[in-house]
């Protein structure tokens, strides 16, 4: 029984450790605790709109490389059923999560990207209830 809890100890020892040498930043991306935060500034300067939250960077980073999403409904077609964008072929729009940090699910904010490749965006903070367009150009067509 006594070696039960000590393994759990060191488990809980490691974790701890863990989480000292890094901390998850408000873009949402795991860095050591030393580095800089991601600022509006810096957005502006690499090309997010300003009334992204930073978690969306990584998101729009995600989209433009073809690299995995986190979440398995992300790159999944976007049916737009509200009525609240263009109308557009089926398949037309695709959504992604933006993480919201703290939150237990996936929450309520996403990008909705228009083409393939996409050549139009839309960020909702409330579950499609709005939207706002923006432009934006990855680094790769910068």
């Amino acid at each position: 029984m006594r070696r039960s809890h000590s393994i759990w100890l060191v488990a809980l020892i490691a974790l701890v450790a863990l989480w000292a040498l890094t901390r998850r930043a408000g873009d949402g991306e795991l860095r050591t605790a030393d580095a800089p935060p991601v600022t509006a500034q810096h957005a502006a300067q690499v090309g997010y709109p300003a009334f992204l939250p930073v978690e969306a960077h990584a998101v729009l980073d995600r989209i433009a490389s073809g690299a995995a999403h986190p979440y398995r409904q992300d790159g999944s077609e976007f049916q737009n059923r509200e009525g609240r964008l263009r109308q557009q072929p089926r398949g037309y729009y695709r959504e992604y999560t933006v993480p919201t940090p703290g939150a237990d699910t996936r929450g309520a904010r996403r990008i909705i990207a228009g083409g393939d490749p996409p050549v139009e965006y839309w960020y909702t903070a409330d579950h499609y209830q709005s939207f706002r367009r923006f432009e934006w150009a990855s680094k790769e067509t910068r």
